[in-house]
């Protein structure tokens, strides 16, 4: 049997996929990885930039901030990560490489509350 979290997981990175493509974004894959760590999302966004997308979900405050488990170790992965892809992927159109991170909260009437934390590592 799956394990719940992950099921969860999956769900907000789903929905953070549809919630970016409906502002425009365009998702280029789903939990990417490569020998230096996955990345949940990987997209273009409106402006031309290569966005690794970390998607943090917190039902509750207990463990910290969402934002909080994002630390250098995991920053360094992800940009790893993203750097592979970008090697792999046509760049004629990408105008930057960026890290973003969505958090994504219960709301009232069983809704999620997302949240896109751009820039979170500086290229």
């Amino acid at each position: 049997m799956p394990d719940p979290r992950h099921l969860l997981g999956a769900r907000a990175e789903g929905a953070t996929a549809a919630w970016l493509t409906r502002a425009g974004w365009r998702v280029l894959a789903r939990r990417w990885r490569s020998a230096a760590g996955e990345l949940d999302l990987v997209c273009l966004d409106p402006s031309g930039a290569l966005v690794g997308v970390e998607v943090k979900l917190r039902r509750t405050p207990r463990a910290g901030s969402a934002t909080e488990s994002v630390n250098r170790d995991r920053l360094g992965r992800m940009r790893a990560t993203l750097a592979l892809f970008a090697a792999e992927y046509d760049q004629a159109f990408v105008v930057e490489l960026r890290l973003d991170v969505v958090t994504v909260t219960p709301a009232d009437g069983g809704q999620w509350r997302l949240a896109r934390h751009p820039r979170v590592d500086a290229w």
